[in-house]
């Protein structure tokens, strides 16, 4: 998935929750939560078989599970509770046990559900003539097709039920004015029950008395691009899982797609571990490099006492970045690192960082571009001071050093933002391990395998001033 999809989705599926149970998933689509929480050796059982199946196969049972109704997340191949819930609940409904592992039998069905589904909703991927974007369309269902009275192109059902529109935004428009202008829309019992502003694109969600509606902008080298989609609440229960899929078929600049994948995030299950703070974002980010050692670059020294999750560690040796140890075990797995050997000015990166984003810490993987000497553009979060850099292949470059105390917010997000950081070879200085790492991978990793591959050495720094 690329980056402008990925995006989209992430969203999209939060939008789509946040809409209740009158404007959300039907039953079957969206599953009533267990009566319990799930057996954590189940679930890491389960986790274990998911994420030894190729990206590509992980991806694709996703992508079936959205066309079955189970799944309205990221088809991105990560692991987390909700591909989990969806994968048993498929099993449920097929009369298997519902392990959350899916099975040979398991891929079979969901592969052949998948081409059903698709094929019954005549669901193609095109590029939009009028406004360039590229977007999956369900021609069988949407068969009436014409002009966007607001420019683009417009697909409707037969009854007008459903109405999937793309448009191009006047050249005088910013992100800005066209978030607010939506927001201020006063159509009488609209209400919109999610939205999320960043500084190049935008999601708005929401529902009317009788139907509910999805729209998404977004900001680029070919101006601002947009669809939306409106249905009624009659058809909700064919529909909800449509939005997901067309969700996951758009790019707004198909032209400027880079070659190789570069996701902008791609988010792990909650961890597992407490939130340090609370409900607040975390200090900083820090790699397991022993049972109980950490390195990170951090402001650590400015701390009265550091934990991971509620262990307290130590600065040991360093002075950014440093090295921290625990008088006992972590809970973290060391990491298998190798490290690249130099730092090229605008190559893409990838900073591995927890953060809060208000249901719970998360682990992301966040893309950037290497600036200068040792400075990085990315639209870090807080959480993300002190956390590992890794090129394209996965090799560690660095470490982000400290950010700001009270970053710059456009519409409370921090946008791409330049930020120091502290060169591998400046770790390997305070731990010559890292050098004896592994052997160099020679292929790119995308953000959901960094994050699968390095999920259990990441830890989230909690500090006490």
């Amino acid at each position: 998935m690329n980056r402008a999809c990925l995006r989209t989705v992430l969203h999209l599926c939060v939008a789509l929750a946040s809409l209740g149970a009158a404007a959300g998933l039907p039953a079957k689509a969206q599953p009533a939560p267990a009566a319990r929480t799930p057996d954590p050796a189940a679930t890491e059982a389960a986790r274990g078989a998911f994420e030894a199946l190729p990206e590509a196969e992980r991806r694709a049972i996703q992508e079936s599970l959205i066309w079955s109704g189970d799944y309205s997340g990221v088809a991105d191949g990560t692991f987390g509770r909700q591909t989990f819930e969806a994968i048993a609940a498929f099993q449920r409904r097929a009369g298997r046990p519902a392990t959350g592992i899916p099975s040979a039998a398991d891929r079979t069905a969901l592969q052949a559900g998948l081409k059903s589904a698709v094929s019954a909703a005549g669901f193609e991927t095109l590029t939009d003539a009028r406004t360039g974007v590229r977007i999956g369309v369900p021609s069988r269902l949407l068969v009436k097709q014409g002009d966007n009275p607001n420019g683009g192109s417009r697909w409707q059902s037969p009854d007008g039920k459903i109405t999937l529109d793309t448009r191009v935004a006047p050249a005088d428009a910013t992100l800005a004015s066209l978030y607010e202008r939506n927001l201020a829309i006063k159509t009488p019992g609209r209400a919109v029950t999610y939205k999320v502003p960043r500084p190049d694109f935008f999601v708005i969600a929401g529902e009317t008395p009788t139907g509910k509606f999805y729209t998404r902008y977004a900001d680029g080298p070919g101006g601002i691009r947009a669809f939306s989609i409106g249905y009624d609440k009659s058809v909700a229960a064919q529909t909800d899982r449509l939005v997901v899929a067309i969700a996951n078929s758009f790019v707004p600049f198909p032209e400027s797609s880079p070659a190789a994948p570069a996701p902008t995030v791609a988010q792990s299950a909650p961890v597992p571990r407490a939130a340090p703070g609370g409900g607040s974002a975390p200090f900083g980010t820090g790699l397991a490099v022993g049972t109980r050692q950490v390195l990170t670059a951090a402001p650590v020294d400015r701390c009265k006492e550091v934990r991971v999750g509620d262990v307290k560690v130590q600065q040991v040796k360093g002075s950014g970045p440093f090295l921290l140890e625990a008088a006992q075990d972590l809970n973290a797995k060391p990491a298998q690192l190798s490290t690249a050997s130099s730092w090229e000015d605008g190559a893409p990166v990838l900073v591995l960082a927890f953060g809060n984003d208000g249901e719970g810490l998360r682990l992301n993987a966040v893309a950037g571009t290497r600036s200068g000497k040792a400075a990085l553009a990315a639209p870090l979060q807080p959480g993300a001071s002190g956390a590992p850099v890794f090129d394209g292949t996965g090799a560690l470059t660095g470490f982000v050093g400290a950010l700001p105390a009270n970053p710059r917010k456009v519409a409370g997000i921090v946008p791409s933002t330049l930020y120091p950081v502290v060169p591998a070879p400046e770790a390997i200085k305070i731990f010559p391990s890292l050098a004896a790492g592994g052997a160099r991978p020679a292929a790119p990793m995308s953000a959901a395998d960094l994050v699968s591959t390095m999920r259990a050495s990441a830890v989230a720094l909690a500090c006490t001033p």
